[in-house]
C-alpha cells in the first residue's frame, strides 16, 4: 500500500470519530454559543475533507479492506453526499429529510466501520453478524436519548406557570419601584438595559424572512409607539398630567427601543422624532422574550439580550454573510433563540403578557383596577377547550394565532409547508392603516371583520307596552373596566319585567310576513351573536372606539320612519348618542368621561358592554309607525365599527387646551381647585392645534372608515291604521334552533329571564332531543330562584346526556343551592374531569368543600384556582376563609390581603351619579334591559322647526341629537367641548 493510502487509513478514522462526536453534541445539544457555532462550522468542513478521503479510500483501497469495513465506508460516502448538498442548501425546514437521511446512513456507516474495527481489537465478536447487530442495538439506543435531550428537555423548557401568590402591591411586580422599568412588570435578564439599536433592526431579519418582515411592516405591531398619532397623544397628555415615570407602565409593551434603552424618563415630547421613538415593535421585542412570569399581564416577561446579534446587524458584509451561512447551515440555535416552545405551545398565555392588564397606586394613584383583558374570558370560554359552561363550542379549541395569525402563502426560511403565520396580525385596527394611507393593510383589516366572526338577525317583533323600566344590572365583585365573562358567576339582579309574563312575539321576522299598523308602537328586536371571536367583542382598548348597532327603516316610498345609531355629518361625524354601543364607558373622580385614553384616571365605570364569545346579545328598538307611512317597511340593521372614537381622533390629533386657560387654572395662594390632576380633567378643549409633525403620512386628521361587520335586512308590510291588530305569530323550523337559542340567550344575559325562558322553550318544540333548550331553561330557572323547575328541565337534560359538562355544571349549582353538597360535588366532579382548568367549577367544588369542613381538600381545589389565574378574587376569599379554619392566621392574612386588593371599590359607583343626570342616552345604555328610540325625523314631527329645534334636548332617553346652530354641522358644533363630552 502506498504512503498515501497509509496516511488515508490512519487519518479518516480519526475524522469519522470526530464527525460522529460532534454530531451527537451539534444534534442533541444546540445552543447560541461561539463554542457551538465553532464545532458546526468545524464539522462542515471536516465533513468535506473526510467525503474527498472516502472517496480515494473507496478508489485505492476497495479490494483491499474487510467487508464489514468496505460496506460501513459505502453507507459513510452515501450519508456524506446529502451533507455536502446541504453546505449549500442549508439545513432548513424544508430539508429536514435530506438531514435526518444525512444523520441515519452517516450513523449506520460508522457503526459499521466501528463494529468492524472493535471487533478486530477483540472488544466485540468476532462473527459479522453479530457485530452488526451489536452496532445497530447502539444506535437504536443513541438515538431516543439524543432525541430526549434535544426536544424533550427543550420542549418544558420556560413553561408558562402563575405564582402561588400574586403580589400583595405593585410594588412587587416587576423590579420594584426601584427598577428602570417599573411600574411596568417587565424585566431583563442580568438587570442590565439593552441598547435601542437591538430593537430597530428589524430589518437585518428581512434578508432571510422577506414575506414576514413585509408583513410586520404594515402591522400594528409596528405602529406600536409613537410612530401612531393616537398612542403618542394619550402619552404626551399623561406625561404632562402625572409625569414620565407612570407611562412606564405603557412602554414596557409599546416602547422597546425607547423603555428599555432608560429614555424613557425623557418626556417623549423632546424625543418623539427620534428613530428609537418611531420603532414600534419591531422583531427583536416578542422574540427576544426568554420568559414569561405569569398570566397577570402588562409586560410580566424576562427579556434577554442576546450578544450574537451583533453579528446579524453588522454593517460588514462579510460577517453578515457568515452569520447568514452559519444559520442556514444550522438553524436550530437561532431557532431556539427566537423561538421558545411556549410561543407555539403556549400562545394564548404569550400573548397576555401584554394584551392583559391592571392599574394600580403607582399608575393611578388610587387602587388595584382591571384594565383590558383579553385572556380570561377566552381562557373561560369554550373557544379555549377550558371552560366548561358556554353556550357554544368551535369544532376544536383554539388559540390566539388561529385568527390573529393565519397561515399565508411563503417561500421564507422557516416556512412550514409553504405557508408561514402572517405577521400582519389582522385584528380590528383601521385607524393606523388609513393614517398610513396603507390600503393593503387596510383592505386584510377590513376583510378581518367582516368574515362572518358575528352575525346581526332582525328576528321579532312584538307590540310596545309601556317603556321599559330599569332592568338587570350585573354585579361583579372584581374590580374591572372590562366585561367579566365565563371565568366569574356573575350575581344578576332579575330585571323589573321579571315576574311579568313575557310578551308574544311575531318571529323569525324573515318566515312569517310580519306587519305593523300605521300609528303603532311596536318592539323591534335585534340579536347580535358571536361566532368566530375568541374573546369578548369588541376587544382591546374597548373605551376608545366606537361600535353600535345602526337600526334603520324605510318605507317603499324613500322616507326614513326610523333611525337609531345615526352618524352625524353625513357619516363622517360623532355617532348619536342615543345609539346601542358596545363599550366600557368610566369617568373620572369628577365625572368626566374618560375618553383621552386616560385609564389612569378612571374612578368608576358607568356602563360596560361587550359580548362574551360564543353568546349573543338581544337590542330592543321601540318604533313609532307614522301615519305618512307607505306600504312597506325595510328595515336594515348594521353591526358597525370605527376605531377610533371620533372624540378620541379629533383630540389626538388637534387637541389643545382652550387659549383661555392654563393646566391649572387655581392661582398660587388660592383655594380654587386645580382644573388637572391626576384624578380628574376638568379642562375644556378645542380641536385647534396645529397639525405639522403629527405621526401620520400626511398632515391633516384622518377620516377613519366605518366598517359594517354584519348586516341584516327584513321587510315588514304596514297596515292602515283601522286594520286589525296584528296577532304574533311564530314559525318553527329545525334549522332556526340556533335563532331562538340565541334570542333566548340575549334575553337571558341582560336579566330578562321569562322572556328568555320563552325564547328556549322554542328551542325544544323544535328539537326535544336537544339538550341545549332544557339546559338553558334550566339557567333562566336557576338564576330566578325557580328551584323546582330548574330540577325538572336540568335532569331532562341530563336524561339526553348524562356526561354534558354544562348540564352538569347547573345541576350541580342547583344541587348547592339546595344544600346537597355530595351530590353538587359529584356533578363538578364530572365538570372537571373533562375541563380541569373550569375555575368557576373548581370555586364552586372548593367552596363546598369549605362548607363540609374538609379545609385540606378545599385548599388543594382553590390552589387550583389560583393557577390559572392568580387574581381570583373567589378563591382568595376562600382560602382565607379555609386557612383560617385551619388555624393558619399567616396564610389566611395572605389571601385576605390579595382580596382586598382586587375587591371592587362599590363607593365609586356614587360618582356616576350626577354624570348619569346630565347623559340620561348614557344612563339608559347602563340598564341591562332597556329601548332605543329613533333620532329626530321630519316624518316623525310635524311640529314647526323652531319647536322641533327647542325640543330637541328634551327627546326621551336614546334620541340624543342635540340643536345646532342654522349652518353649522353637528360635528362642527363639538369642536370645543367642554371635559371630554360635546359643549
Amino acid at each position: 500500500m502506498s504512503s498515501t493510502g497509509t496516511s488515508v487509513n490512519r487519518v479518516l478514522p480519526l475524522l469519522i470519530g470526530f464527525l460522529v462526536v460532534s454530531a451527537i453534541y451539534l444534534y442533541a445539544f444546540p445552543q447560541a454559543t461561539v463554542f457551538y457555532a465553532g464545532v458546526v462550522l468545524l464539522h462542515a468542513v471536516i465533513g468535506v475533507v473526510a467525503s474527498v478521503l472516502l472517496l480515494f479510500w473507496l478508489a485505492r483501497s476497495w479490494r483491499q479492506g474487510e467487508p464489514l469495513v468496505r460496506v460501513g465506508m459505502v453507507f459513510l460516502f452515501l450519508g456524506a453526499i446529502p451533507g455536502l448538498v446541504l453546505i449549500y442548501t442549508g439545513a432548513l425546514r424544508a430539508h429536514w429529510t435530506l438531514v435526518y437521511i444525512h444523520i441515519g446512513v452517516s450513523f449506520l456507516g460508522a457503526g459499521l466501520f466501528a463494529a468492524a474495527r472493535l471487533g478486530d481489537h477483540g472488544w466485540l465478536p468476532r462473527h459479522a453478524v453479530l457485530r452488526v447487530a451489536t452496532a445497530l442495538a447502539m444506535l437504536a439506543v443513541l438515538a431516543p436519548v439524543a432525541r430526549y435531550l434535544r426536544e424533550g428537555r427543550w420542549n418544558q423548557h420556560g413553561r408558562i406557570e402563575n405564582p402561588t401568590l400574586p403580589p400583595v402591591s405593585m410594588d412587587g411586580e416587576g423590579d420594584g419601584p426601584t427598577g428602570p422599568f417599573f411600574p411596568s412588570s417587565a424585566q431583563v435578564y442580568g438587570g442590565e438595559k439593552i441598547p435601542s439599536k437591538f430593537f430597530m433592526e428589524s430589518d437585518s431579519c428581512k434578508r432571510c424572512h422577506e414575506d414576514i418582515y413585509n408583513q410586520w411592516n404594515s402591522s400594528a405591531h409596528h405602529f406600536s409607539s409613537f410612530n401612531n398619532q393616537w398612542y403618542r397623544k394619550s402619552i404626551e397628555y399623561m406625561q404632562d398630567t402625572i409625569g414620565t415615570k407612570p407611562s412606564k407602565w405603557c412602554g414596557g409593551c409599546h416602547d422597546p427601543a425607547v423603555l428599555y434603552a432608560g429614555k424613557m424618563d425623557t418626556p417623549i415630547k423632546q424625543i418623539v422624532h427620534t428613530p428609537e421613538a418611531q420603532a414600534g415593535l419591531g422583531c427583536m421585542m416578542c422574540h427576544s422574550i426568554a420568559d414569561v412570569k405569569s398570566t397577570m399581564g402588562q409586560g410580566d416577561f424576562y427579556l434577554e439580550y442576546p450578544k450574537l446579534h451583533q453579528l446579524a446587524a453588522s454593517k460588514n458584509p462579510l460577517v453578515r454573510d457568515l452569520h447568514d451561512f452559519m444559520i442556514k447551515l444550522n438553524p436550530e440555535p437561532h431557532r431556539r433563540v427566537f423561538l421558545k416552545p411556549f410561543m407555539k405551545q403556549q400562545t394564548a398565555e404569550f400573548c397576555s403578557s401584554c394584551h392583559k392588564v391592571h392599574l394600580d397606586v403607582p399608575v393611578n394613584h388610587y387602587r388595584w383596577i382591571r384594565g383590558f383583558n383579553e385572556y380570561d374570558n377566552w381562557q373561560a370560554s369554550g373557544v379555549s377547550g377550558e371552560g366548561a359552561r358556554s353556550f357554544y363550542y368551535p369544532a376544536k379549541p383554539q388559540q390566539c394565532a388561529d385568527c390573529h395569525m393565519p397561515l399565508e402563502r411563503s417561500n421564507d426560511m422557516g416556512n412550514v409547508g409553504g405557508t408561514v403565520h402572517s405577521h400582519r396580525f389582522p385584528g380590528a385596527n383601521t385607524a393606523l392603516p388609513t393614517a398610513n394611507e396603507d390600503a393593503a393593510q387596510l383592505k386584510a383589516t377590513e376583510d378581518f371583520l367582516t368574515n362572518g366572526a358575528l352575525t346581526v338577525d332582525i328576528f321579532a317583533l312584538s307590540p310596545a307596552s309601556a317603556p321599559l323600566k330599569p332592568g338587570a344590572i350585573a354585579q361583579h365583585e372584581l374590580a374591572t373596566t372590562f366585561a367579566v365573562g365565563e371565568e366569574a358567576e356573575a350575581k344578576i339582579t332579575p330585571g323589573s319585567s321579571s315576574n311579568v309574563e313575557a310578551a308574544l312575539v311575531t318571529a323569525p321576522l324573515n318566515r312569517v310576513q310580519p306587519a305593523v299598523r300605521r300609528g303603532d308602537t311596536v318592539r323591534v328586536d335585534v340579536v347580535v351573536r358571536t361566532k368566530r371571536v375568541g374573546h369578548f367583542f369588541p376587544g382591546g382598548t374597548v373605551d376608545a372606539y366606537d361600535t353600535w348597532l345602526e337600526l334603520k327603516g324605510v318605507d317603499d316610498k324613500g322616507q326614513t320612519i326610523f333611525w337609531s345609531g345615526m352618524v352625524e355629518d353625513n357619516g363622517k361625524g360623532p355617532v348619536e348618542k342615543g345609539a346601542h354601543f358596545y363599550r366600557s364607558l368610566q369617568v373620572d373622580s369628577h365625572g368626566n368621561p374618560i375618553n383621552k385614553r386616560n385609564a389612569w384616571a378612571t374612578r368608576a365605570v358607568v356602563y360596560v358592554r361587550l359580548i362574551p364569545p360564543g353568546a349573543a346579545d338581544t337590542v330592543h328598538f321601540r318604533m313609532k309607525v307614522p301615519e305618512k307611512t307607505g306600504g312597506k317597511i325595510t328595515l336594515t340593521a348594521r353591526l358597525c365599527y370605527r376605531k377610533f372614537a371620533w372624540w378620541g381622533t379629533q383630540f389626538a390629533f388637534a387637541g389643545e387646551r382652550e387659549k383661555s386657560q392654563s393646566k391649572s387654572e387655581a392661582t398660587l395662594g388660592s383655594d380654587t381647585p386645580a382644573a388637572v390632576t391626576p384624578d380628574y380633567d376638568d379642562t375644556k378643549y378645542a380641536f385647534t392645534q396645529p397639525l405639522h409633525g403629527v405621526s401620520a403620512k400626511v398632515e391633516k386628521i384622518p377620516d377613519l372608515p366605518i366598517v359594517t361587520v354584519a348586516q341584516n335586512e327584513v321587510a315588514v308590510d304596514v297596515l292602515p291604521a283601522n286594520a286589525p291588530a296584528p296577532q304574533p305569530k311564530t314559525q318553527l323550523a329545525k334549522e332556526d334552533w340556533q335563532r331562538w337559542n340565541d334570542y333566548g340567550i340575549g334575553l337571558l344575559l341582560q336579566g330578562d329571564l321569562k322572556a328568555a325562558q320563552g325564547a328556549f322553550e322554542k328551542v325544544t318544540e323544535v328539537d326535544p332531543q336537544n339538550p341545549d333548550g332544557w339546559l338553558n331553561i334550566g339557567r333562566a330557572a336557576l338564576q330566578e330562584g325557580d328551584l323546582p323547575r330548574a330540577r325538572t328541565v336540568l335532569e331532562k337534560a341530563l336524561a339526553l346526556n348524562p356526561k354534558l359538562a354544562r348540564t352538569n355544571f347547573f345541576y350541580g349549582s342547583l344541587m348547592k343551592s339546595t344544600g346537597d353538597y355530595d351530590q353538587a360535588a359529584s356533578h363538578f366532579l364530572i365538570v372537571l374531569a373533562q375541563y380541569p382548568h373550569d375555575r368557576v367549577a373548581l370555586n364552586n367544588l372548593g367552596r363546598i368543600l369549605f362548607l363540609q369542613r374538609k379545609y385540606n381538600d378545599a385548599v388543594k381545589t382553590l390552589q387550583q384556582v389560583l393557577a390559572v389565574d392568580p387574581e381570583d378574587l373567589q378563591a382568595h376569599y376562600n382560602l382565607m376563609l379555609c386557612y383560617n379554619g385551619l388555624g393558619d392566621e399567616k396564610m389566611s392574612k395572605e389571601h385576605q390581603a390579595r382580596y382586598v386588593r382586587f375587591k371592587a371599590d362599590e363607593a365609586s359607583q356614587a360618582i356616576t351619579g350626577p354624570y348619569r343626570q346630565l347623559n340620561p342616552e348614557d344612563n339608559n345604555e347602563r340598564q341591562s334591559i332597556h329601548e332605543h328610540v329613533s333620532v329626530p325625523l321630519p316624518i316623525l314631527n310635524t311640529a314647526p322647526a323652531k319647536r322641533r329645534a327647542a325640543s330637541a334636548t328634551k327627546i326621551g332617553v336614546g334620541t340624543g341629537v342635540s340643536p345646532v346652530q342654522a349652518g353649522q354641522s353637528p360635528a362642527a358644533a363639538r369642536t370645543t367641548t367642554t371635559p371630554g363630552a360635546q359643549k
